[in-house]
């Protein structure tokens, strides 16, 4: 299992489509309105990518793939079942590694990018 201490800021140009994922949400507290604004799934099945966003609350989340993001709006807050927490502002790019489990928790209204690679397509890449 993965920790928020596992999560990795990086800078874009270190993007690579070695990442992503989409995780499983529990509401836990707040209203947590969300939705996806924009989903685009890439013709050749490589990749999907879209556009989040949520009010304040926080949600359960259990990623079984990498996920590229950058927050584009407010501040949110992963926190690791294993107690570890990591803190990203609006501008902040970050990855959410695989086998991540915890709490997603909005702090301020936040918008983020995001774009998951298909497992079979790095699976072909070998």
């Amino acid at each position: 299992m993965s920790s928020a201490n596992d999560i990795v800021l990086f800078h874009k140009q270190d993007i690579t489509p070695d990442s992503f994922a989409a995780p499983a949400e529990r509401k836990l507290s707040g209203p947590c309105q969300q939705s996806v604004e924009m989903h685009y799934s890439d013709p050749t099945g490589q990749f999907h990518a879209g556009l989040w966003s949520g009010g304040v609350g926080a949600w359960r989340v259990k990623y079984t793939e990498c996920e590229f993001c950058t927050l584009l709006e407010g501040h949110v807050r992963m926190h690791g079942d294993d107690g570890s927490m990591v803190e990203i502002v609006a501008g902040q790019h970050f990855v959410i590694p695989a086998g991540f489990e915890g709490v997603w928790e909005v702090i301020e209204p936040a918008k983020k990018t995001f774009a998951v690679f298909e497992e079979d397509r790095l699976a072909r890449k070998d």
